[in-house]
């Protein structure tokens, strides 16, 4: 079966966003989801309440165990919490998982406003971007990584580059976060740059629509399309998402990961 995603990152209470987004997102577009879990939270709309980290060594046992007896066409990161689980990760990928696509989507803060990557693992996360297939920064997280401002399109275009340069083969970055009625993303590869466009979608239905987005990415890879043909399907589908988000929640809602119109 092509198609199968392993997914790294930490777990969502609410179900909108994390592994649970994830699992829904991959399973929407025909894919086979695995995950191997890096942090529980305690979290709903409102924010995040809570969070217990796994152990390091844990998280790469779970995905030793996945690799060698299920496999994977793609990995998707998301939540890595700190430099010892980044660590981890980044060996297994080295080891056992060297010809598998890998989808860096680097969580840093929750739509609330809580980090979710200790500030002292930025470096160890750097580290990382060179095995990336694809890194998928929104612009605070790029500006984290660049230390420095992101401003406009041009800004955005400047900084994919720059992003490019320190080894990922393609960088996304995503333009929810700028102003302006169009949401512009820049796709960065040795091939030139490619921008998305799309008309923005004022709903503060928006959780999980970072990690929405690179696992329909990541499973696009598995089942074998192009990167750009895979970011584009990734965008419809999170696009479509909002569109039908089932409204739950006093905060940031969720999407409706089940929508069904990308298959």
């Amino acid at each position: 079966m092509k198609g199968r995603v392993l997914i790294v990152a930490g777990s969502d209470s609410g179900g909108g966003a994390g592994i649970q987004g994830d699992i829904k997102t991959v399973s929407a577009l025909g894919g086979y989801a695995m995950t191997a879990i890096t942090a529980l939270t305690a979290q709903n709309t409102l924010g995040v309440f809570d969070i217990m980290p796994i152990p390091a060594a844990f998280v790469a046992r779970q995905m030793q165990v996945v690799l060698d007896d299920l496999g994977a066409d793609a990995i998707k990161t998301g939540m890595l919490h700190d430099s010892t689980v980044i660590d981890a990760v980044a060996a297994v990928l080295n080891s056992i998982a060297r010809e598998i696509p890998l989808v860096v989507d680097p969580v840093m803060i929750a739509k609330g406003g809580v980090a979710l990557l200790d500030q002292t693992a930025l470096d160890s996360l750097r580290r990382l971007l060179p095995r990336a297939a694809l890194l998928t920064p929104n612009i605070p997280e790029a500006e984290a990584l660049l230390g420095r401002r992101i401003l406009g399109v041009d800004g955005m275009i400047a900084a994919a580059r720059e992003l490019l340069a320190t080894g990922a083969a393609a960088v996304l970055l995503k333009g929810g976060h700028g102003e302006g009625a169009i949401v512009t993303d820049i796709l960065a590869s040795p091939e030139g740059i490619n921008r998305f466009e799309s008309p923005r979608i004022e709903s503060r239905h928006t959780h999980g629509t970072g990690c929405a987005l690179a696992s329909a990415i990541a499973t696009g890879l598995a089942q074998d399309l192009p990167l750009s043909e895979a970011v584009a399907r990734a965008r419809t589908y999170v696009l479509e998402a909002i569109r039908a988000a089932p409204g739950l929640g006093a905060g940031h809602g969720p999407l409706n990961h089940g929508h069904g119109r990308c298959h």
